[in-house]
């Protein structure tokens, strides 16, 4: 998977041409907007779920349990799924469209997957990448990006989630030592790290630490009785004078805006994903509806299940080119936060909506795990506040157009 720039333009409609026929599939033929690379990226990612992932989930899901992680990881990473959009290092050097084709491809499998490699990737390997020294890359990256070490990123605490200038986790200097101190909550892949991107306050302001997790004092026990993510490891991390050295530090991430920047690079990759797990639930729901009958013929015969139909179909493509004009924009001139914020908040609100209509029109049936379409529902409804709640991306817009904080 390598970068390429976006298509070139296509060549014009010859008069009298007749435009090609339509497709319930691709109804406003977005697949135009790909190149050959592009296609090539989501097709290989969407093979290796079909054969990998989809024959199992929903037995992963229903014992709450991702087993294989790191075999899984390996084979990620030999995808070139891992740190996918990053550069050198191992990492594939993707554009950001190819980035979030595979992003959809993962979360129409299983939110938790996407979740997998978008903390690897775009959490913990990012922030090595942009704020790490030259020695901390070259020791973590290459086998972060091959699937041979996994990472996680600690930054949600207990008592702090949106407000993580509040956090309570502390890091002191003893002669040139760090000493950590602190915990960390709802941390994806925690118990099957082998390094944590652990942030901390320290007398300088918010520093980033990368923490190997065989580190004395460090733990990481796994989060159990989840109704959301079950096929995700979930654990808390516990910091209890976690001692590390002077080179622990990451040297260009001082305050927030490192972790933030983090985030925002990882809420990218939901915009695409969320749509990937609506298309899954979209599809499934369409063909039920040719398939099952009440009345004396197929349900989607009925003016009703059409309304449902059409109105998922419009916000499914309506979210999926947002997606798209955000990745061609990243990759031309790259995205404020606000424009992230802007996909997140619309992507995840209609994604879960799509998620619902969807399972009412399988009826009972929709909330067996042989369909898929309520494990995707409940695992949006995490998505739909993880890596910033709706009101958080509300008020992030609302602050772009007024100019006025409402924050505090």
């Amino acid at each position: 998977m390598s970068a390429t720039p976006a298509p070139s333009a296509r060549a014009e409609r010859r008069p009298g041409e007749r435009p090609p026929a339509f497709d319930p599939a691709d109804p406003l033929g977005l697949d135009d907007l790909l190149d050959d690379e592009e296609r090539a990226v989501r097709d290989t990612v969407r093979r290796w779920t079909a054969d990998r992932v989809l024959p199992h989930v929903a037995d992963w899901y229903e014992r709450g349990e991702l087993p294989g992680v790191r075999e899984l990881a390996r084979e990620l990473g030999s995808l070139g799924a891992l740190g996918m959009s990053l550069t050198g290092y191992g990492c594939a050097g993707a554009s950001a469209v190819q980035y979030g084709l595979a992003c959809m491809e993962l979360e129409a499998a299983d939110s938790g997957l996407r979740s997998l490699v978008s903390v690897q990737g775009s959490l913990a390997m990012y922030a090595i990448h942009r704020f790490g020294s030259e020695e901390q890359k070259q020791q973590w990256l290459p086998a972060m990006a091959a699937g041979e070490t996994i990472g996680c990123f600690g930054l949600t605490e207990p008592d702090h989630g949106s407000d993580p200038a509040a956090m309570a986790t502390r890091a002191r200097r003893e002669g040139s030592d760090w000493v950590l101190d602190g915990r960390k909550m709802w941390i994806t892949n925690g118990s099957v790290a082998a390094v944590a991107v652990v942030w901390a306050r320290t007398e300088e302001g918010v520093r980033g630490f990368v923490v190997p997790t065989g580190t004395p004092g460090f733990s990481a026990p796994e989060i159990r009785h989840k109704l959301s993510l079950r096929a995700s490891v979930t654990s808390e991390l516990v910091l209890d004078g976690v001692r590390l050295p002077a080179d622990a530090v990451l040297p260009e991430a001082i305050g927030l805006r490192g972790p933030l920047s983090c985030l925002s690079h990882a809420r990218y990759g939901i915009v695409w994903g969320a749509m990937g797990a609506a298309r899954s639930c979209f599809e499934t729901a369409l063909e039920y509806a040719r398939t099952r009958e009440q009345f004396g013929k197929p349900i989607g015969g009925f003016q009703l299940t059409q309304a449902k139909l059409a109105d998922m179909a419009v916000e499914l493509h309506k979210g999926t080119l947002l997606a798209h004009h955000l990745g061609r924009r990243m990759d031309a001139r790259g995205l404020r936060p606000e424009q992230v914020s802007f996909g997140k908040l619309n992507n995840v609100r209609e994604a879960i909506e799509i998620a619902r209509t969807a399972r009412t029109v399988l009826g009972a049936n929709g909330i067996s795990l042989e369909y898929g379409v309520m494990r995707h529902a409940a695992n949006l409804e995490s998505v739909l506040t993880y890596e910033g709640t709706v009101e958080m991306h509300q008020l992030v817009l609302g602050k772009a157009l007024t100019g006025l904080d409402a924050f505090r």
